[in-house]
């Protein structure tokens, strides 16, 4: 929850939060989306990597590097929803990330771009929900 008040407030990241997770290298998505302050309510549009169950944010595609640090980071593992948000901010392709205690809201650049962010966040969010430990697991496969 530390890394979302973190990105919720605007400080910036702690490297615990990212420590370990190449987000420089084969990221599971990137892409561009407009990204709504939490103090200042501007939209700034900001280059987004999705990796390992988080999502970094940085102000150019160009400074994702081994040495980049990031401007922003979401823990998805500590949000239940990711769902279409139009009708909430009145503009289009916009969608939300929540932990039911805070909302971030983003727009994409399509629609088509705003359903995969929205469909990656949410494959993500299921695998590393911290409601899910290995025990709760059901291998159906493997069940005699």
């Amino acid at each position: 929850m530390e890394s979302l008040w973190r990105a919720m407030t605007g400080q910036d990241p702690d490297p615990s939060d990212y420590q370990g997770i190449e987000f420089w290298a084969n990221p599971e998505r990137v892409g561009w989306l407009t990204k709504q302050g939490d103090y200042i309510k501007t939209w700034r549009r900001r280059w987004f990597v999705l990796k390992q169950g988080k999502m970094f944010w940085f102000k150019d595609s160009h400074d994702v590097t081994r040495e980049s640090t990031p401007r922003g980071v979401i823990s998805v593992g500590t949000c239940l929803t990711v769902k279409g948000a139009e009708d909430v901010l009145n503009k289009p392709c916009a969608f939300e990330l929540s932990t039911g205690d805070y909302t971030m809201y983003f727009i994409a650049d399509s629609e088509k771009e705003k359903e995969e962010w929205i469909n990656s966040i949410g494959r993500s969010i299921v695998q590393h929900s911290l409601s899910v430990t290995e025990s709760e697991v059901v291998d159906y496969d493997h069940r005699r």
